[in-house]
């Protein structure tokens, strides 16, 4: 595995390019405005009707139409929501590319299961860095960054490595560290992440606690507690030191309960479908499922989504969280 810093990063790969991100929601405002500070020429690319565009100027950004913006950019960074991205290429990308452009993504998605199938004449990479993108925009304005992931899927003009590398230093990730990897070991990994453990297995193990407080007669606000706030402490210890930090931090008690009770829910069945839900996204079914979908108008996301907000223990924990007044109200 190939992990590279700052020495490793040339930005002169970038400089005297017009650089045009498409998008600017959590990932697209971090990356043109570090870009933007890293003294690159950037451009956002937006519908004229986007709410964005506003903020994209008030930030001191110049803002054009997707086509606009693709036409005039040598390197232009794929920031929409993956289920948008295919029409938009189809409409105002890929008219408006040139040969030994260089056509950017900040997830493989769209590349790995061939909804959008550059020409050869186009450089493809990926920069993807591994936090949500406000996070990436803080730490960068603290003189700092975030790890990221790179990948090289098409290179035309035989620079696409040297430019994914120079992308991650202008959005500071070479401070952290930059791993090279594949559009495809990035997609299946973080899809199947997404589901099985940080999206999906956490929320549903949050649930069930709460529920089998609830239902044995505690209240709703020690179970919100016990399965939910304290959650951060437990996630941020992982975050600095892995399980051993966390069980070094933790009392005795906590460390032998959760040894010896934690592999009676986490069950080899357990891991069982851990690996369906693997082979769903390594063989493109999940993919197909989404899109469908997202074509047939979100009735199954629509209805979940309702179902969870309904969810008692969001009605609890909105109640508790008016009374920090440290967390920051959005």
């Amino acid at each position: 595995m190939n992990v590279y810093y700052e020495k490793d990063a040339d930005l002169s790969y970038l400089q005297g390019k017009n650089i045009a991100v498409l998008g600017y929601g959590s990932q697209g405002h971090a990356h043109a405005l570090n870009l933007k500070e890293s003294g690159l020429n950037v451009r956002v690319g937006l519908r004229p009707e986007s709410a964005s565009c506003a903020k994209a100027r008030e930030a001191g950004l110049e803002v054009n139409t997707v086509a606009e913006a693709t036409k005039w950019a040598d390197i232009v960074m794929v920031l929409l929501p993956d289920q948008n991205q295919k029409a938009v290429y189809d409409a105002e990308i890929a008219p408006n590319l040139e040969a030994g452009n260089t056509l950017a993504f900040g997830h493989g998605f769209n590349i790995h299961y061939k909804q959008i199938i550059p020409a050869e004449t186009i450089n493809v990479i990926m920069i993807a860095p591994k936090s949500p993108g406000h996070l990436v925009r803080r730490t960068f304005t603290q003189g700092n960054g975030v790890p990221c992931l790179i990948a090289v899927h098409q290179d035309y003009t035989g620079e696409a490595k040297q430019q994914a590398l120079a992308w991650a230093k202008a959005l500071g990730g070479t401070k952290a560290g930059v791993i090279e990897t594949t559009i495809k070991n990035e997609t299946e990994t973080d899809l199947f992440g997404e589901q099985a453990v940080l999206c999906g297995g956490s929320a549903e193990l949050i649930k069930a606690g709460f529920e089998t407080l609830v239902e044995a007669g505690y209240p709703e606000e020690l179970a919100y507690f016990e399965c939910m706030h304290e959650l951060k402490l437990i996630v941020d210890l992982y975050y600095e030191g892995g399980l051993s930090r966390m069980n070094y931090s933790v009392s005795d008690t906590a460390e032998y309960g959760g040894m010896t009770r934690g592999p009676r829910l986490i069950t080899p069945a357990v891991k069982a479908e851990m690996k369906k839900i693997l082979e769903e996204v390594q063989d493109g079914r999940f993919a197909k499922e989404f899109i469908d979908e997202c074509n047939g108008g979100y009735k199954n996301l629509s209805k979940l989504r309702t179902e969870n907000s309904s969810h008692a223990i969001e009605k609890v924990g909105a109640r508790l969280r008016d009374m920090m007044s440290w967390l920051i109200k959005k």
